[in-house]
Order: structure tokens, then C-alpha cells, then sequence
């Protein structure tokens, strides 16, 4: 693979195919999870569909080949990010930070002054990759809390970039 990504909004036919990435993304690591929670990592094409009627799915792309994907749902509060994974074989090559920028533009654009997201703390390599994008730890989630899996609430204060934004208007 070469490192021409590119990242775009979803459509709703490519449903199956970014279930496939989330599948391909979240497979190898099944072990870690309980049934319930490798179910909720990994919604089918179906789930996926509906999805697009609650908020944006981004799809990332190297040689035309769907290798990531991210979606968020808006929130009273904040904006929340779910369902991000890029496939082991394009892991490294920058897409996931990419991905997050794609979100955090849109979420400014949108006038959210916050990010939030969930993760297991087996995936380490993704709570580096929040950390260094300037996601902090906001509360250890319990395993009753996420289908017997436990994990870290992590969140990113956009307050500055949104009255910049609304000011620049």
C-alpha cells in the first residue's frame, strides 16, 4: 500500500463494507472482549444503515481500498465519537489521526465545544493516539457499565477553536 489516504463522508451503500473494516479492525483483538461488547464494536451492515440517520460516518481510503472508518453522534453535550478503527494492515500510516481531525473540523463547524469518546484500555496503541491528540482521561467506565468490559471515558475541549470559528464567521 502506498500513503495515498483519503477520507470522506460515508454513503449508506457502503454500509456493508465499513462493518467489514470495523469486523477486520476489532476481529484479531476478539478474545479481549465479552460477546456483548465485540457485538457493539462490530455492528453489522444493517445497524450500520440506520446509524447514518443519527449523525456522520467517515470513510478513510488508500488506493481506493476502505481501510477506516469513524462516526459520531451529537449529544446534548458534546459530540460523540464511536466506531473508529482502521485495519491492522493501515495502522501506522497516520489515518486514525487523520480521522480525528476530520471529526474535530466538523465538530467545530457544528459548534460543539467538546469531544467525547469511549475505549477499552487494551487498546493502547488508540489511547496513545487520543492522548496525543489532545484527548484527556475523564472517568474509568466499570465493566457493568459496557457489556462486561472495562474502559476510560476520554474527552477533548474544543471551547477556544468554537469562538474562533464563531467569531470568524
Amino acid at each position: 500500500m502506498t500513503e495515498d489516504v483519503q477520507i470522506r463522508l460515508a454513503v449508506a451503500d457502503e454500509a456493508e463494507e465499513i462493518a467489514k473494516v470495523l469486523f477486520g479492525a476489532f476481529g484479531p483483538l476478539r478474545g479481549e472482549y465479552t460477546p456483548g461488547a465485540f457485538g457493539a464494536v462490530t455492528p453489522d451492515a444493517q445497524e450500520i444503515r440506520g446509524r447514518f440517520d443519527e449523525g456522520p460516518i467517515w470513510v478513510a481510503f488508500v488506493d481506493r481500498e476502505m481501510v477506516g472508518t469513524v462516526s459520531v453522534l451529537p449529544e446534548p453535550d458534546w459530540l460523540y465519537i464511536r466506531s473508529m478503527a482502521v485495519l491492522p494492515a493501515a495502522q501506522g500510516l497516520g489515518i486514525g489521526r487523520r480521522m480525528l481531525a476530520v471529526v474535530e473540523d466538523y465538530a467545530v463547524a457544528m459548534s460543539f465545544s467538546r469531544l467525547y469518546l469511549y475505549t477499552t484500555y487494551f487498546l493502547k496503541g488508540a489511547i496513545r493516539l487520543y492522548e496525543s491528540s489532545g484527548f484527556m482521561h475523564d472517568r474509568d467506565t466499570t465493566a457493568e457499565e459496557w457489556h462486561g468490559v472495562p474502559g476510560v471515558g476520554m474527552d477533548k475541549k474544543l471551547g477556544d477553536k468554537v469562538k474562533q470559528n464563531v467569531v470568524g464567521s
